[in-house]
């Protein structure tokens, strides 16, 4: 199990090959990487801000979640803070487990968890201004299926 909050860049596929070599007896690997998208055309950049310390735990915890409830051989979370410009990796979720279902249903667990409950705060800054991302009534609804 991996978890990283970084303010660094990544490459994905750098991230993906060196979780898959060291996913032994895995039979299926899943991963999904998160980009700054901006939606209407204006955004200059988003501001994530953390707690140090506090995230790592966090994000720990909803990974150990994980484990718990799938088949997991392995699990890797990445997430980036500070400022991110439009089409920037933001954040990277890998699992891998002895069968498909398991590591899908794990992933997609944790994206709906990191969306809404990581203790992340994000800023979009555009020509206009600025404005914190507020909770949206989805992603909280998405919850409610785990």
């Amino acid at each position: 199990m991996s978890v990283r909050v970084q303010d660094a860049a990544f490459d994905a596929g750098q991230e993906l090959n060196r979780f898959t070599k060291g996913a032994a007896g895995a039979g299926a690997i899943v991963s999904f990487t998160g980009i700054v998208r901006d939606l209407d055309g204006g955004l200059r950049h988003m501001l994530i801000e953390h707690y140090p310390g506090m995230t790592e735990k966090a994000i720990g915890t909803l990974v150990q979640q994980a484990r718990d409830r799938w088949a997991l051989t392995d699990a890797l979370v990445i997430h980036r803070y500070g400022q991110l410009a439009p089409g920037a990796q933001i954040m990277m979720v890998a699992t891998a487990s002895a069968h498909r279902a398991d590591a899908f249903a794990a992933a997609d667990f944790l994206m709906d968890y990191l969306k809404s409950r990581a203790p992340f705060w994000k800023k979009e800054i555009t020509a206009d201004g600025a404005d914190w991302v507020a909770a949206k009534d989805t992603d909280e609804t998405a919850l409610t299926r785990w």
